[in-house]
C-alpha cells in the first residue's frame, strides 16, 4: 500500500474537490482520496500492484484537472567533480532514489538541481548518496563571499600541487631524458655505471608528484569500484600502471637485469600527472570567469541600510530591512531594497539592471529598484519588496536557472559522455592486447599505447562545451538587459522565423491621447466626453484611460456610474443618469443594431490615419466618435528594420480596426497585419502560424498577452509589462527597448554558433587522439604518441574549450 500527495491543477471550488475524490475513488486499488481545496492537494492511498499514479493523473485529467506530484526543486554545490562522467554518476545516483523526479548536474557551475518529493525522500538521504558516490553536496545557502573564497582556496591547492610536481618532475625527466639528448649525468645516476641508483632515485623523485595526484587515485578507483568510471579513473589506471611497471623494472635492476634501465616509466607518471595538475588549474581559473556575470549582480547590492526607527536614522544589515521600512538614501549611494519613494526628488543610475545609461528621474510616487544607485538628491523610500522578492535577486535567480539548465544540444553530449569512459578503458586493454600478441611487441610498448589511450581520452572537453557557453552567453545577455531563462529558449531564440509584436504598449507607448471628437444628433462634444470618460473611469482599457486623462484636463466633472458591464474585445455598457452608454468599436454597434450614420466614413478616414476611432451611442441612438491615438516607440522602426536585415519575418497583433493597424504597421514597416483579434484569440494566431511550419516568437506586455507568449516558441515580455507576462515568458527585456529583440537573437546565434565549435573541437579531439594513441599512425612507420604528450593534448583541449566559450564575453549587439 502507498499513500501519495498530489498537487491539482484547475480547482476553484468545494465542488471540483469532490469531484477528484469521486474520480480517483473509482478506480480499482484505490482505498482512500481526500482533497483539500486550500492546499489544491490531493492526499490518495493505492495499492501499487493494482493502480500506478500514472493511471491516477490520467483519472483526474478526464475529470478536467491536473495531477502533479507534490515536489520541490533544490540547488546544491557539488564539491569533488573532475570531468562530465563525474556529473553523469551523480545524476544516476540521485535518480536511482524512490521520490526524485528529476536530477541535473551542470559540470560548468557544479551544482546539482534536484526534484524530489519531500513525502518519500529528504535532502539528508539525497546528500548520504551523493556522498556514497565519492562527492560531497552542500545546499545553495552560500553567499558569493563564501563561494569565492571556496573557489580561490581550491585554485591556490592546485596551484600549490602543481608547483611541488613540477619541483620533482623537472629533475626526473633530466635524469630520465637526459642521456637520450646528449646531456651530461652525474657519475652517481648514471644509467651505464650505476643503474640501481638511475632506478631509486626516479622512484624517490616520483613519489611525491603521485602524492600531490592522490586525488586522482582516491576518486579514481573509488568510480572504477561502484562501476561508474570517470576522467579520474583514466588517469589513475595509467599512471598506476607505470608506476606499478617501473617498480617491476627496479626489481629486475637490482637482480642484475640491467636492460631494464630502458624500461622505467616513472617520468611518465610524474609529467602526466604535472600536466593535469596545470590543466586542472587553468581550468578553474577559467571556469571561474564564466560566472563573472553572476558574480557582478550579487555584487551590486548593498550590505547595508538607513532606516527611520523611532524618528532616528539607524544603520542596519540589508537581511534585517523589512517591508514598510522606510529608507534613507543620500546621493552616491545605493538603494538597498525595492520599494516607492515617500519624500524628495533625485535621479536615479539604473543601468546594472537595465542597461540603460542614462538617469532616471524619481519624485514622490516613483518606483525604485534594489542596487540602482542614488545619483543627486537624498530621498526616503518605502520598502515593498526585500530580500528574495527584490527585482536584482530575481534576476539573479533567472539568471542562474538559465545558467544551470541544459539546452537540447546538450543532449548528445551528455550521452556521449555517459559511455565515454567504459569504452575508452575496453579501448585501451584491446590495442594494447593486439599489440602484444598480435603485433609481436614488447611489454613497454604495449603499456605504451595502453596509458596514452587512457590520458589521452578525456570527456571534459564534450561536457564543458555546452554550459560553458550557455553561462557565459546568459550572463552576457543580463549585461545587457536581456534576461534569458534557460538553455533551451536560448538555442530556441536562433531559429526564429516570424515574430510577432502586441501594438499597444509594445510597439506603441502604450500611452494614447485623445486626439478628435465628432459628434451627431446634437449631442456636445463636452457632454459626449463627459458621460464616455465617465463610463471609462472604471476600465483599464489603455484607450478609456486616455479619454479619463482628457477629461481631467480640460477639468469636466464626472458623474457616478449606476451600471458598469465590461464587453470582452467589444467595449463597454453603462448606464449614467438613467441613460444607457455604450461605447466600443463598430463591431458592438453592429449587434446593437445602432445605425452608423455618416460617421462610419468619418471613422475610416481617422483609421487611415493611425488613431483609434471609438463610437459612442446613448440610449441606442448614435451620439459620436472619441478618436485616440498611440505614438510608436523611438526604436520600434529600427527594430524592425534590423529583424528584415536578419531575415526575420515581422508581425503585429492587436485589437484595433484593419485601417487603424495598417497605418501604425505602415509607419514601421511591419510584413504581416493581425488586426480585430480579440485577447483569448492571440494564442490561436500564433497557432496559426506555427502550422505553417514556422518558429515563432511573440513579444508582449500585458496580462492578455500571457497565453500568446506561453504558446509561441519563444515568447518575450517587455520588463515595464505586467508581472504575468514575464512569468510565461522565455525572454524578459528589462529596458522595454524594442532594441534589444534582435540583441536577443544576435546573442542566440552567437552562444549556439560557439556550443557548436566547442562541440566539433571535443569530438575532432577524440575522434583524432584515440586512434593515434592506439597507435595507428604507427603502423604506416608514423610516430608513436607519448604519454607525456597524451596528457598535454588532453589539457590542452579542455582549456581550449573554455577559452572559446569566453571568447562570448566580447559580444556586442549591433544597434
Amino acid at each position: 500500500m502507498e499513500t501519495k500527495l498530489l498537487k491539482i491543477e484547475g480547482m476553484t471550488c468545494a465542488s471540483c474537490a469532490i469531484t477528484v475524490e469521486k474520480a480517483t475513488k473509482k478506480l480499482q486499488g484505490v482505498t482512500e482520496s481526500s482533497v483539500n481545496i486550500a492546499t489544491e492537494k490531493l492526499n490518495i492511498s493505492f495499492d501499487e500492484t493494482i493502480v500506478s499514479v500514472e493511471d491516477i493523473q490520467a483519472a483526474v485529467e478526464k475529470a478536467g484537472y491536473k495531477a502533479l506530484s507534490d515536489t520541490v526543486s533544490k540547488t546544491m554545490k557539488i564539491e569533488g567533480m573532475t570531468c562530465s562522467s563525474c556529473a553523469q554518476t551523480i545524476e544516476k545516483a540521485t535518480k536511482k532514489l524512490d521520490g526524485v523526479t528529476g536530477a541535473n548536474v551542470n559540470f560548468a557551475t557544479e551544482k546539482l538541481t534536484i526534484s524530489y518529493e519531500p513525502s518519500k525522500v529528504k535532502i539528508s538521504d539525497i546528500r548520504k548518496v551523493i556522498e556514497k558516490a565519492g562527492y560531497k553536496a552542500i545546499e545553495e545557502d552560500t553567499s558569493i563571499d563564501e563561494d569565492k573564497i571556496r573557489k580561490e582556496k581550491e585554485m591556490k591547492l592546485l596551484w600549490k600541487k602543481f608547483v611541488i610536481s613540477a619541483i620533482f618532475t623537472i629533475p626526473l625527466l633530466y635524469i630520465t631524458m637526459g642521456h637520450m639528448l646528449g646531456v651530461p649525468l652525474p657519475i652517481a645516476v648514471d644509467p651505464m655505471i650505476n643503474p640501481r641508483n638511475f632506478g631509486l632515485i626516479q622512484l624517490i623523485l616520483v613519489l611525491p608528484v603521485m602524492i600531490a595526484g592522490n586525488k586522482f587515485f582516491s576518486v579514481g578507483f573509488k568510480s572504477l569500484f561502484r562501476r561508474t568510471p570517470n576522467m579520474d579513473s583514466l588517469i589513475a589506471i595509467g599512471t598506476s600502471a607505470a608506476f606499478l611497471y617501473g617498480i617491476f623494472a627496479i626489481t629486475q635492476i637490482f637482480q642484475g637485469n640491467t636492460d631494464y634501465t630502458n624500461d622505467l616509466y616513472f617520468e611518465a607518471a610524474g609529467v602526466i600527472i604535472t600536466l593535469i595538475l596545470l590543466g586542472k588549474y587553468l581550468e578553474s581559473v577559467t571556469k571561474g570567469k564564466t560566472s563573472e556575470a553572476i558574480k557582478k549582480l550579487m555584487g551590486l547590492s548593498p550590505k547595508t541600510a538607513i532606516v527611520i526607527k523611532d524618528g532616528k536614522e539607524v544603520e542596519i544589515s540589508i537581511e534585517e530591512v523589512e517591508v514598510g521600512d522606510i529608507i534613507v538614501v543620500k546621493p552616491g549611494e545605493k538603494m538597498p531594497v525595492d520599494g516607492v519613494v515617500v519624500e524628495g526628488i533625485t535621479s536615479v543610475d539604473e543601468s546594472m539592471l537595465t542597461g540603460e545609461s542614462i538617469p532616471v528621474e524619481k519624485n514622490i510616487g516613483g518606483s525604485i529598484i534594489g542596487a540602482s544607485i542614488n545619483k543627486n538628491g537624498s530621498i526616503k523610500y518605502k520598502a515593498t519588496r526585500v530580500g528574495k522578492d527584490t527585482a536584482l535577486a530575481q534576476i539573479i535567480k533567472l539568471v542562474e536557472d538559465a545558467q544551470g539548465s541544459k539546452a537540447p544540444i546538450a543532449k548528445l553530449a551528455d550521452t556521449i559522455s555517459g559511455y565515454f569512459v567504459p569504452v575508452v578503458i575496453v579501448l585501451a586493454i584491446a590495442s594494447a592486447l593486439a599489440w602484444y600478441f598480435i603485433g609481436g611487441q614488447t611489454t613497454v610498448f604495449a603499456l605504451t599505447i595502453f596509458i596514452s589511450v587512457l590520458v589521452i581520452a578525456c570527456p571534459c572537453a564534450l561536457g564543458l562545451a555546452t554550459p560553458t557557453a550557455i553561462m557565459v552567453g546568459t550572463g552576457k545577455g543580463a549585461e545587457n538587459g536581456v534576461l534569458i531563462k534557460s538553455g533551451a529558449a536560448l538555442e530556441t531564440a536562433h531559429k526564429i522565423q516570424t515574430i510577432i509584436f502586441d501594438k499597444t504598449g509594445t510597439l506603441t507607448e502604450g500611452k494614447p491621447i485623445v486626439t478628435d471628437i465628432v459628434v451627431v444628433n446634437g449631442v456636445k462634444q463636452d457632454e459626449l466626453l463627459q458621460l464616455t470618460a465617465s463610463a471609462e473611469k472604471g476600465s483599464e482599457h489603455p484607450l478609456g484611460e486616455a479619454i479619463v486623462k482628457s477629461a481631467e484636463e480640460k477639468g469636466i466633472t464626472l458623474k457616478k456610474v449606476d451600471f458598469f458591464n465590461a464587453i470582452p474585445g467589444h467595449g463597454i455598457e453603462v448606464t449614467i443618469d438613467g441613460k444607457n452608454i455604450l461605447a466600443g468599436n463598430r463591431k458592438l454597434m453592429v449587434e446593437r443594431k445602432i445605425t452608423l450614420d455618416s460617421l462610419e466614413e468619418t471613422s475610416n478616414k481617422l483609421a487611415e490615419e493611425g488613431k483609434t476611432p471609438m463610437y459612442v451611442a446613448i440610449d441606442n441612438k448614435m451620439a459620436g466618435i472619441i478618436a485616440v491615438a498611440d505614438t510608436v516607440k523611438e526604436n520600434s522602426k529600427r527594430a524592425i528594420e534590423k529583424l528584415h536585415e536578419m531575415g526575420i519575418e515581422v508581425a503585429m497583433i492587436t485589437g484595433d480596426n484593419k485601417r487603424t493597424a495598417k497605418a501604425i504597421a505602415k509607419q514601421v514597416g511591419i510584413d504581416i497585419v493581425l488586426a480585430e483579434v480579440l485577447p483569448e484569440d492571440k494564442a490561436n494566431e500564433v497557432k496559426k502560424l506555427q502550422a505553417e511550419g514556422k518558429k515563432v516568437a511573440m513579444v508582449g506586455d500585458g496580462i492578455n498577452d500571457a497565453p500568446a507568449l506561453a504558446q509561441a516558441d519563444i515568447g518575450i515580455a517587455i520588463g515595464s509589462g505586467t508581472d504575468v507576462a514575464m512569468e510565461s515568458a522565455d525572454i524578459v527585456l528589462m529596458r522595454s527597448d524594442l532594441m534589444d529583440v534582435p540583441t536577443a537573437i544576435q546573442l542566440s546565434k552567437s552562444t549556439i554558433r560557439n556550443i557548436k565549435e566547442n562541440l566539433f573541437w571535443a569530438f575532432a579531439y577524440n575522434t583524432l587522439g584515440i586512434p593515434v594513441a592506439m597507435g595507428v599512425l604507427y603502423i604506416f612507420n608514423g610516430p608513436l604518441l607519448s604519454p607525456i604528450f597524451a596528457a598535454a593534448a588532453m589539457s590542452i583541449s579542455s582549456v581550449s574549450v573554455l577559452l572559446n566559450a569566453l571568447r562570448l564575453k566580447g559580444f556586442k549587439p549591433i544597434r
